[in-house]
């Protein structure tokens, strides 16, 4: 049986949800999703989970201790089925390029979300497509995930015989990366990983390390109250920026320019300050959204709950949805069309593995003994 609703798996679906609608540049319905009134969005939610999650697989207080070569392997066996899925996806959304420009007669499409050089210098290119260092635009975050399981055993080696070190080396990192900075290098196309592993590993930690009952995850949940009154006037200032496009400039910046300026790369200070105010804000919601709508809290738990799958279908979908509105010049019937049947197929795509594991628990039909 599945496991019931709750607030990581809820949330998880969320960021599933709404990275699905961004992912779809210029779809009406993005101007809903919190991207357009934070500094952060569903990325930095997404990735925070995983390294929540994470503790729950190896830290958690109900199961009893691993091995360090139990969590090594299964570790590696998960980052292992990423890398697969990675591939798999990235593949796919080559073929519906390529597919697009061949029916449409519009050699353009081959140039979309960084695919030119997968046409037209194929032989560089599909060698960096297995090695992670060519990455398609909105097929880039599943790359940042497979660094961070590959790594998560060396987090959870640490956190295990010396748990105050990790949070420490973990910020020293992500601020020699921004200070040098210390780029993720892009192959054979000269350029940077959308998402530096170095610097979000941070976000991945932090889940982590506040996912424990004690430490600083113990710290939070004593003065939660306080901390979400002092995040209240961070996430309505942060909202009122983006609102206004009262970005800094850049240029104006004192060095290290990446500490003073909101940068998705490199996830700087300002935009993970304003993401963790957001999460106190909204972390003692969950409650309340359960008892309102519950019916919309099980959809998305079951979503979050399959998340790996869910978020394959989603990349693809979203770009069905990208070329659909550039077929049809995308209008609110064709948004609205893109994203209740994409949520609908992301809905289905989770519900169907669970239906299948339901039909194989449930006891087969003896006959009965011949009289």
């Amino acid at each position: 049986m599945p496991r019931q609703a709750n607030a990581i798996d809820f949330w998880r679906g969320i960021a599933l949800i709404t990275i699905f609608i961004n992912h779809v540049p210029g779809i009406y319905y993005a101007r809903f999703t919190h991207a357009n009134y934070s500094l952060s969005d569903s990325a930095d939610l997404f990735v925070f989970l995983a390294g929540w999650s994470l503790r729950l697989m190896v830290g958690s207080p109900n199961r009893p201790p691993q091995s360090e070569w139990y969590i090594v392997l299964r570790l590696g066996g998960r980052a292992v089925q990423l890398y697969a899925v990675q591939i798999m996806i990235t593949m796919i959304a080559i073929a519906m390029l390529a597919a697009s420009a061949t029916f449409l007669d519009n050699p353009l499409l081959l140039e979309w979300h960084n695919a030119a050089a997968v046409f037209y210098d194929p032989i560089l290119t599909h060698i960096g497509l297995a090695t992670l260092t060519h990455q398609l635009g909105y097929f880039d975050i599943l790359p940042l995930y497979v660094v961070l399981m590959t790594v998560a055993p060396i987090f959870a080696i640490i956190d295990r015989y010396a748990p105050s070190w990790l949070l420490p080396l973990s910020i020293a990192l992500y601020l020699a990366t921004l200070i040098v900075p210390i780029p993720a290098p892009t192959w054979p196309i000269e350029g940077q990983w959308f998402f530096n592993p170095l610097a979000w590993q941070l976000v991945f930690v932090l889940g982590f390390v506040l996912a424990r009952e004690d430490g600083v995850g113990g710290f939070v949940r004593r003065h939660i109250v306080l901390l979400r009154w002092l995040s209240v006037p961070i996430v309505a200032i942060s909202a009122y920026i983006v609102w206004n496009r009262m970005w800094p400039d850049p240029t104006l910046a004192p060095h290290p320019r990446l500490l003073f300026i909101a940068d998705k790369t490199y996830v700087t200070p300002m935009r993970l300050i304003q993401f963790l105010a957001l999460i106190a804000l909204f972390s003692g919601t969950y409650p309340y959204i359960k008892r309102w709508v519950s019916w919309f809290v099980n959809v998305c738990s079951m979503l979050g709950r399959n998340a790996l799958i869910v978020f394959c279908v989603g990349s693809i979908l979203s770009l069905a949805g990208q070329i659909t509105r550039f077929v049809y010049r995308g209008d609110i019937v064709v948004d609205t069309l893109v994203v209740i049947v994409g949520i609908s197929i992301m809905a289905f795509a989770a519900w169907l593995p669970e239906w299948r594991e339901q039909v194989r628990s449930r006891p087969s039909a003896q006959p009965s003994p011949a009289s």
